[in-house]
């Protein structure tokens, strides 16, 4: 291995300074790859599709163990801890300045910077000959968790035997109690063209629709004494075909943040199918979570790739940064947090390790 301890800033930088909105994540995943190769990990290019990978590593006896390139001799078990994040981010892409004690640039604060500083403690632990210790870094978590997904279908050989899974995403350096889940509907409603001067002669999809987003408001929905009420967002609508035309369809995507089984929210909302048809769309479970003492924890409402790599073990989330700059035109993340966080995950590491 390297001798040079990882630098946070510097990783943070160069990840940040490759565009890797989702769908784009080729380049930057060649370069963590090659960095990671450059520091005596061994290194499995998981493909995700013709130009994307998840990028997944060990310390070089763990991969020989493996059955995977190594650069060293060796033998040890399975990584009884993974660290994971994502590195596709959000559009626009913008890069990285430093200003004070602030990174900007697309990706800083979710998640490039959480992975700069999972990687620094995993080294930090290598060097400590804590070698029960892996990284898994997937694509397109912003849209639809595939490079996770594609991760958990992996053969066992690939790590999937983790004990525990260190997951990633901006807490203010928190553990994360629970997250939500999320459940996307299309409301699509069906009506009759005709003249606008002639309104009775149609049947408006609009109008429909409208009342069906009405009764909505009324439904009660689940509530849980740790995640609170489910609550969501009509987050898009269209519909008709010109201003004096009786609309002949229509239709609105709407986004819950679930604190239960979907099952139940589907329940609620069954009534609306007197004036709209119901299609659903995405489906992802909220999610309890392990902790550990002497931490900070909080409930979070956002989903991560959690739900979908049940095979990588018993979950945690932590991460430097706040939610409220993530996917921001000013994102940034501190980087005092972020060397602050490369100590707080080689403290929940040795915890882990213990039980």
């Amino acid at each position: 291995m390297r001798s040079d301890a990882v630098d946070i800033v510097a990783l943070t930088r160069a990840l940040v300074d490759i565009d890797s909105t989702t769908g784009r994540e080729g380049d930057a995943g060649r370069w963590l790859a090659d960095y990671l190769r450059g520091r005596g990990c061994a290194v499995v290019e998981q493909k995700v599709d013709d130009g994307r990978f998840n990028v997944i590593a060990t310390p070089p006896a763990v991969g020989a163990d493996l059955g995977r390139p190594s650069g060293s001799g060796g033998a040890s078990s399975a990584p009884t801890i993974t660290f994971s994040t994502h590195f596709d981010c959000v559009p626009p892409f913008f890069p990285s300045r430093v200003d004070g004690d602030r990174l900007y640039g697309r990706g800083s604060c979710d998640a490039k910077g959480i992975l700069a500083a999972q990687v620094a403690a995993a080294d930090r632990l290598w060097r400590d000959g804590e070698t029960h210790v892996g990284l898994l870094f997937v694509v397109g978590e912003e849209r639809g968790s595939d490079g996770a997904r594609i991760a958990n279908d992996a053969p066992d050989g690939a790590m999937s035997g983790s004990r525990f899974l260190i997951n990633g995403e901006p807490t203010d350096n928190r553990l994360g109690r629970a997250t939500r889940g999320i459940l996307r509907f299309k409301l699509r409603a069906s009506g009759r063209a005709a003249h606008s001067s002639f309104p009775e002669l149609g049947e408006s999809a609009i109008d429909k629709l409208i009342d069906a987003l009405i009764e909505l408001r009324s439904i009660a929905l689940p509530d849980d004494p740790v995640l609170g009420r489910t609550h969501y967002t009509v987050g898009l609508i269209s519909g008709g075909v010109a201003p004096n035309v009786v609309s002949p369809a229509a239709e609105a995507e709407v986004m819950f943040r679930t604190v239960s089984d979907a099952a139940q929210v589907r329940r609620a909302v069954t009534p609306l199918e007197r004036r709209v048809t119901i299609e659903h769309v995405l489906d992802v479970p909220p999610v309890r979570l392990k902790t550990v003492p002497g931490f900070d924890a909080a409930v979070f409402p956002y989903t991560t790739d959690i739900p979908f790599l049940a095979r990588w073990g018993e979950p945690l989330l932590f991460g430097p940064g706040s939610i409220h700059v993530a996917h921001t035109a000013d994102e940034f993340v501190s980087i005092a947090e972020l060397r602050a966080a490369a100590d707080h995950y080689v403290t929940i590491a040795r915890a882990l390790l213990a039980l």
